[in-house]
């Protein structure tokens, strides 16, 4: 589930996911306009590989969890290095 596995590719994996949110905050946003940028981003590269919204979720308490992300009054960013 958080790896790549044999039966979870890693275009689903919560570590790749992560990965592409990571990517798209450039700059910092709401979690509504990063699971919209999430999804067009998905559709325009790989129909077959679509993300359903609990899966961003997880995504995102993931990469919360390890310190990748900080949420500071509903605006999601990349913490500081």
């Amino acid at each position: 589930m958080i790896l790549p596995t044999k039966h979870v590719k890693a275009e689903r994996a919560l570590i790749g996911v992560g990965g592409e949110v990571l990517g798209l905050l450039t700059e910092p946003m709401t979690v509504s306009r990063l699971w919209d940028a999430l999804r067009e981003r998905r559709s325009a590269v790989s129909a077959k590989a679509p993300v359903d919204y609990t899966w961003f979720v997880l995504a995102l308490d993931f990469l919360f969890m390890i310190g990748a992300i900080e949420a500071k009054r509903g605006i999601i960013e990349r913490a500081a290095p």
